[in-house]
């Protein structure tokens, strides 16, 4: 979760605020691990109060960049190449077409 905030944040102008508890104790997290410079409510705070109910990012630092540039998230990872005799042999593009997608 904290990762996945963590590129959602580099991806989004800052300051940004967060509101949800998951949200803020994301932000704790990189916080304390250097990974972004952040207002953070106290944990023992009351929810119900405006001034700790929200967390603001202001800046991705330098080590936060560097984290995300070598943390590779599920989406991202390649997928190894179908064996030839795999249900997705069928499926080959030819060069010069493209290919459609079924509805």
């Amino acid at each position: 979760m904290a990762m996945d905030l963590l590129r959602l944040l580099a991806a989004s102008p800052l300051p940004a605020i967060c509101r949800t508890p998951e949200e803020i104790d994301a932000v704790r997290l990189l916080r304390a691990a250097g990974l972004v410079i952040a207002l953070t409510p106290p944990v023992e705070a009351s929810s119900s109060s405006p001034e700790t109910d929200h967390a603001v990012v202001l800046a991705i630092t330098s080590r936060g960049r560097e984290e995300l540039q070598a943390f590779t998230f599920p989406a991202m990872t390649p997928t190894p190449p179908a064996s030839p005799s795999g249900p997705s042999a069928s499926w080959r593009v030819t060069p010069g077409h493209s290919p459609r997608l079924r509805r």
